[in-house]
């Protein structure tokens, strides 16, 4: 039965976090499957950054793996699971990627999506281009992100905004790891499947240009939005990205395991 494949796929822990061993075909189809059915079901894209920010905030730690599917986003990710674990994976599942995915199976079967996050502007192009290029999958709804964390009362009011807009999947943009709590936070809560995507939302709204196809496949996007975005990332990626590489070789060469 289609769903009951879609629906089977392995975790395997790297540090903490735990990743599905999925493709972009495998993984939209588990999303998909949980959006037709309206059920509760958490997505995360998680790369370097997210990753390592779960073990240094512990409150995010706590959380990340109340998420359903955390699939691996960037390619050093893909490549630390494949050294641990000998899996193979032969491609990355990159956010923005999955999102039009996704996006296109959405269409395929009528299902409709809410926007949560991000500008204004890149909101409005974002919505602008999922009109034009998936016309079968309506926009259900619209939230700007208030750049800060909801009240209590407003997030009742999101939640039952969401919920009664009748969309299947939500999209939501708000950075991370405010976005992968935000998912984490709302298992349960709302009635969709809920995709933290992040940087799609500017990638597809035209905001923000994306690393050449090389750059991605050999693991050098960091260093693209870097030269684009020097001031706002210099630490993320030199700071983090550092920590990653020694923390992989501390668990390879002398814990000889994945966490």
């Amino acid at each position: 039965m289609f769903w009951k494949k879609a629906m089977e796929f392995k975790k395997y822990k790297l540090f903490l976090p735990e990743y599905a061993n999925v493709d972009y075909e495998s993984a939209s189809d588990i999303i998909i499957e949980h959006a037709t059915q309206n059920k509760s079901f958490g997505v995360s894209a998680l790369a370097v950054h997210g990753l390592m920010t779960s073990l240094s905030d512990s409150t995010l730690g706590e959380l990340i793996n109340k998420i359903d599917l955390i699939v691996p986003d960037g390619q050093p990710v893909r490549w630390a699971l494949n050294s641990f674990y000998k899996l193979g994976m032969k491609d990355r599942v990159y956010g923005p990627q999955l999102t039009l995915n996704v996006l296109e199976k959405a269409d395929q079967h009528g299902l409709s999506i809410f926007l949560y996050g991000s500008n204004q502007v890149t909101s409005d192009l974002f919505r602008a281009f999922i009109e034009r290029e998936f016309p079968n999958a309506p926009i259900a709804g619209q939230h700007i992100d208030r750049f800060r964390e909801a009240t209590e009362q407003e997030d009742r009011t999101d939640i039952e905004w969401i919920n009664q807009s009748g969309a299947h999947i939500v999209l939501v943009g708000r950075g991370c790891p405010r976005q992968e709590l935000w998912v984490a936070n709302h298992k349960g809560k709302v009635n969709a499947a809920m995709m933290a995507v992040g940087a799609a939302f500017d990638f597809h709204a035209g905001t923000l240009a994306q690393a050449p196809n090389w750059m991605q496949d050999n693991g050098l996007e960091w260093l693209f939005r870097l030269i684009k975005e020097p001031k706002r990332l210099w630490k993320r990626y030199f700071v983090t990205n550092s920590r990653f590489i020694l923390k992989f070789l501390k668990n390879k060469l002398l814990l000889r395991r994945a966490y």
